[in-house]
């Protein structure tokens, strides 16, 4: 049995009691109700995927564009896409983020080269709990694209 808690204009709130009832179930099936138990206390996992195109060659001084768009079926989680670059012995940093979407996020980045070299882009997916979220988790990252400026 759970123990309930009348609270003010929101309903009952559930206090306790629960994993001794799901414990005690495991305890009266065996090892079969025990295995149902962990099954249970299993996360399930989200998916989602994001995906880069970029030129595999630009020449200097002419506009680099590079496009991603990236979602996930996480529940209450508005997603942000980034485009970061890494290049001429710089570490990554971003480029460009799209603005807070539901859904699928989709963001494009445009530059020039000042010089010839190897240019490295991704795309990273953000989860935000609100518009202005401080703390954005991390969910996934695209392969890197090379682009060769010549």
């Amino acid at each position: 049995m759970t123990r309930t808690k009348k609270t003010d204009r929101t309903g009952m709130k559930t206090r306790g009691g629960r994993l001794a009832v799901i414990g005690a179930l495991g305890i009266a099936t065996g090892a079969l109700g025990l295995s149902s138990v962990t099954l249970a206390a299993a996360p399930a996992s989200a998916k989602g995927a994001v995906e880069i195109t970029a030129p595999h060659t630009a020449q200097v001084g002419k506009t680099i564009t590079v496009k991603a768009s990236g979602g996930d079926d996480s529940a209450g989680y508005l997603h942000q896409l980034c485009v970061e670059e890494n290049g001429f012995g710089e570490g990554w940093h971003q480029e460009t983020c799209s603005a807070a979407a539901k859904g699928e996020a989709r963001v494009t980045a445009q530059g020039t080269s000042a010089r010839s070299g190897t240019l490295r882009f991704r795309a990273v997916l953000y989860g935000l709990t609100s518009a202005h979220d401080q703390h954005p988790v991390r969910l996934h990252s695209s392969d890197v694209v090379t682009v060769r400026v010549r």
